[in-house]
């Protein structure tokens, strides 16, 4: 089973992105962050594989919250979210350690499998 946890400020996409996980054979969601500072203090206790990150949160940005998990926790897949196109990303977003980038209108079953944990 793939554990999943979901990180961003917005009810509804937090629900869309559980139905989604749920829609992936083998994933299942761990638990949920409205912010980066949450996502810092809850995910050595849920222990998930992979994080679906917001990129724009209050408090520290994804992209910080990203760098900090990656560092403690490198067995952790992060995969960023957002609005942006990739190629107007924020510089950042390429050096902080995460997994990649799926623009959250491109979030799908098949764009989540492309991050499965190595076995």
């Amino acid at each position: 089973m793939v554990e999943v946890f979901i990180v961003d400020d917005q009810g509804p996409f937090r629900a869309a992105a559980r139905r989604l996980v749920g829609l992936v054979a083998g994933w299942r969601v761990v638990g949920e962050a409205v912010s980066g500072e949450e996502a810092l203090a809850r995910v050595a206790e849920a222990r998930p594989e992979v994080i679906l990150m917001d990129i724009n949160l209050p408090g520290i940005s994804g992209i910080e919250a990203t760098r900090r998990i990656v560092d403690e926790h490198p067995g952790i897949s992060v995969v960023l979210v957002s609005t942006y196109a990739a190629e107007d990303l924020p510089p950042e977003a390429r050096t902080c350690g995460a997994a990649g980038y799926i623009r959250k209108d491109h979030l799908t079953p098949s764009r989540l499998r492309e991050f499965l944990p190595a076995a």
